[in-house]
């Protein structure tokens, strides 16, 4: 793991506007007596330096005070690659020293606690490698460590490619995959309709019993 001065910086993605869970916050939904968004960042706590919460809806204390919540930099509702683009310039703004920065959805409570060790190892000293989580026979792009060089790349993409999904823009880039299991169940299960909700519940359930 990288040293305490050197924690990868992470971007909460909840820029959506969660059409299928009836509009709303989606991370505000309850498993097991406590919220999405508080289920990842309990998880993600020890393995990232600081976070940021990029939303589009405005809606007083939604995380921990010391979570900043920041608007997409681009307008339009340009899905998770924007959200991916405000975190990098936010960091980059504040100075970060890191190589990387995390991404993972507000929508996937069952984030694995060895996430950021394992998608780190993947890097081997290329400080412009893309690397993403990969479970279930799929990629989970959103679940990545994104070199916060690539900013100004992804800006032109979003602006003046009109560029919305994510592969074809990580494509650009040496990348690699982490392959998580799933024997406890897909550790990137994303929640978004009711009844994803019901089933996070039964599998929190049977984790415990």
């Amino acid at each position: 793991m990288t040293n305490d001065a050197q924690l990868f910086p992470c971007v909460l993605l909840a820029g959506g506007q969660s059409r299928r869970m009836g509009g709303g916050t989606k991370f505000l939904q309850k498993l097991g007596g406590k919220t999405l968004l508080t289920h990842i960042i309990d998880t993600l706590r020890p393995q990232v330096g600081e976070f940021v919460l990029n939303m589009n809806v405005r809606i007083a204390d939604v995380a921990s005070p010391e979570i900043p919540i920041i608007q997409d930099s681009v307008t339009g509702f340009a899905g998770p690659l924007a959200g991916i683009l405000t975190g990098m310039e936010y960091f980059q703004r504040k100075g970060s020293k890191a190589t990387h920065m995390l991404s993972v959805p507000t929508d996937a409570p069952f984030i694995p606690g060895d996430l950021v060790e394992r998608l780190e190892f993947e890097i081997q000293g290329n400080t412009e490698k893309i690397i993403m989580a990969h479970s279930g026979g799929r990629v989970h792009p959103v679940v990545a460590l994104w070199p916060l060089s690539l900013g100004a790349d992804l800006r032109a993409a979003l602006v003046e490619e009109d560029l919305r999904k994510i592969l074809v823009f990580a494509n650009r880039y040496p990348r690699s995959e982490v392959i998580w299991d799933e024997v406890a169940g897909d550790p990137f299960f994303n929640i978004n309709r009711p009844e994803d909700l019901e089933e996070a519940e039964r599998r929190l359930l049977q984790s415990s019993a």
